[in-house]
């Protein structure tokens, strides 16, 4: 499995409605994507947010696919529309779907393991946490990754439940979330 995230930066006063209708028109092309888990479009607001954002988190199932995609003709069109935008990217340590059909928010944890920590403890507890959230009644899915590159972990859930500003982490919206492979067991 790979899992990452790009993020896009809008102006201040950038319609965001224009996000809106560009993940509800794009959203369904997802689908059928071979490979692909889950794709959510999804975005932060300002005044709700310091500031406009659109972005995309994937899970793949199949890396070389996900590499396929980048290299390919459809990030073109975000190429085009946004530039190349920096891409964050994490192996799953483990992922748990949850009991919901759909997702309005997803919110990202992040921490380091910092040197010398019982790195196996702390996954093993962090992927009980998964299976506590997964179990919870609002949860489409919950994905533990490795950033390889900084040390740390991520932790990516999807709520079903509207975007609460109290809840640990960053928060998004969610315009669209596109499940080719929700099947998915943890």
């Amino acid at each position: 499995m790979f899992a990452k995230q790009y993020s896009h930066r809008l102006p201040a006063d950038y319609d965001m409605d224009v996000i809106r209708r560009r993940a509800a028109q794009l959203g369904p092309l997802w689908e059928d994507t071979q490979g692909l888990l889950f794709k959510a479009f999804i975005a932060q607001t300002r005044g709700q947010a310091p500031g406009n954002v659109y972005a995309s988190v994937y899970l793949w199932a199949d890396p070389l696919q996900a590499a396929d995609f980048l290299l390919g003709e459809r990030f073109q069109k975000v190429l085009d529309s946004f530039g190349r935008p920096h891409i964050e990217s994490w192996l799953p340590l483990d992922v748990q779907r949850g009991p919901t059909q759909h997702a309005l928010s997803l919110y990202r944890e992040e921490w380091p393991l910092v040197p010398g920590a019982d790195r196996a403890g702390i996954v093993a507890e962090e992927k009980r946490r998964n299976q506590q959230l997964a179990d919870s009644g609002d949860t489409f899915a919950v994905c533990l990754a490795l950033d390889v590159q900084a040390w740390r972990l991520v932790r990516i859930t999807l709520s079903s439940k509207a975007l609460d500003a109290a809840h640990p982490g960053t928060g998004y919206e969610v315009l669209y979330l596109a499940r080719p492979g929700v099947q998915f067991k943890g």
